[in-house]
């Protein structure tokens, strides 16, 4: 067993992480779909979407020709609506909540729907927001992910320079940097972010990490308001032995390499563990596997009715040959000279339940060895506690506290996973919204 990179070839890489889900490829095509739509009254679709798209009148449109107007109603509620389509859960939100589920009968493809009428916009650059006359008034913006980016393109159009730092190389966070390259391509987040841009009177400065290259009281002399938009980015250690061993990795650094550095230069073990059941565990596991990992075996301490990642996930992973051991918990990592040989974990079975409303996992005493050579860790992220505190910030255990996005300080308003600690790229989206509006009536 070993840890390499370059396992397989060019053409098995762009095969294995291709486009999970084929577009519609022309306009007949979706309007079959579309017109299957019932246009329903106080439509459920849009009630469960985060960011409120009006999804009967944007399919409507679909069916009339007028792709035009499909994606300034997308857009309008959800500006970075194409990459949503590729990556929201939408079986837990707009298409889970389609009519059709209580007729026994498929849901609406909504998501494919949205991505036709996004990406058309985006392929033919059509600027469907004009700013409003230039207000003097300037905001500097702390992380270029979903959430900063939908902020800032709400209030350009409300004729307010944007200015966003952002500590990567590239804008986009989460939608760039940590999800599975076989959703959403590195060209297509920069075409996205780009699409935001253009419509002017925002510009990203990279390379900018607050605490370090900048820091909040410079920029709130600087700038009439700020908005905090800095996302979750630490790994949850395990907190057992052995962790520190070489070929103990977290499923964030992980992704990143995937992402920022291409398919043959990330070294991915022969029999893999991966520990945790949410989506970034599966964007872990599935991609270990695509980089030529013989054995993928994931571990989860409760059972499938209480894992946070939803079934379609867990199928995409299963369909790639992903094996699930349900009821463990790591407890201890062995090697060899520095070098992982296995994964002694424990069996559990399940108490009463948590704060969440999951039944807690509760140790048997009995434990097993998994043989691996490599053990990626999916347990969650905690948020930036050390740099939320420097900078004076009111928070719960790290998240920063705020109230319609305001934060204890005057003119610095915050929102998307450094508040609510991680949910999805749509949750964000309307994060920087609601920031926006706050922000907004904050100067006027």
């Amino acid at each position: 067993m070993s840890i390499t990179s370059n396992k397989l070839s060019t053409e098995q890489y762009n095969k294995n992480f291709q486009d999970i889900h084929p577009p519609f490829e022309t306009i007949d095509a979706a309007k079959v779909e579309a017109n299957r739509c019932l246009f329903c009254y106080d439509a459920p679709c849009m009630k469960s979407c985060p960011t409120g798209i009006d999804v009967p009148k944007f399919i409507k449109q679909i069916t009339t020709g007028n792709v035009k107007g499909s994606a300034h109603t997308i857009l309008s509620s959800n500006i970075m609506g194409a990459g949503c389509s590729k990556v929201c859960p939408v079986e837990k939100l707009c298409e889970g909540a389609c009519v059709y589920n209580l007729m026994e009968e498929e849901a609406i493809p909504i998501a494919k729907l949205q991505r036709y009428s996004t990406e058309k916009a985006m392929e033919q650059q059509w600027q469907l927001f004009e700013r409003k006359k230039n207000t003097g008034k300037k905001v500097a913006i702390v992380g270029a992910g979903p959430a900063g980016l939908s902020c800032a393109h709400v209030l350009s159009r409300e004729g307010i320079d944007v200015t966003i730092y952002e500590k990567e190389k590239k804008g986009g966070g989460l939608m760039t940097y940590g999800i599975a390259a076989y959703k959403v391509t590195p060209s297509f987040c920069e075409d996205e972010v780009n699409y935001i841009l253009s419509i002017g009177g925002i510009t990203i400065q990279y390379e900018q990490e607050l605490g370090k290259t900048i820091q909040l009281e410079d920029l709130r002399k600087k700038y009439d308001a700020v908005y905090m938009a800095i996302g979750v980015g630490l790994a949850r250690k395990l907190a057992i032995p052995g962790e520190g061993l070489a070929g103990v990795v977290d499923a964030i650094s992980f992704i990143y390499d995937i992402r920022n550095n291409g398919f043959n230069q990330v070294p991915v073990g022969d029999k893999v563990a991966v520990i945790g059941m949410g989506m970034t565990a599966i964007d872990a596991a599935t991609q270990a596997k695509r980089l030529g990992a013989s054995e993928v075996t994931m571990l989860y301490r409760r059972t499938q009715d209480e894992m946070p990642c939803t079934e379609v996930e867990l199928n995409i992973a299963k369909l790639d040959g992903c094996k699930v051991i349900w009821l463990a918990a790591p407890k201890e990592v062995v090697g060899v000279n520095g070098k992982v040989t296995g994964l002694i974990a424990e069996k559990m079975k399940l108490g009463e339940p948590d704060a969440g409303g999951r039944r807690s996992p509760v140790p048997t005493g009995e434990t097993f060895l998994l043989e691996v050579d490599m053990i990626i860790k999916a347990a969650g992220q905690t948020p930036f506690q050390q740099l939320i505190d420097n900078n004076n910030l009111e928070n719960n255990q790290g998240k920063i506290s705020s109230k319609n996005a305001v934060t204890n300080i005057k003119g610095v308003f915050a929102g998307g996973d450094c508040v609510n600690g991680g949910k999805e790229v749509v949750d964000a989206v309307q994060a920087g919204k609601d920031g926006a509006s706050a922000i907004i009536q904050f100067l006027f």
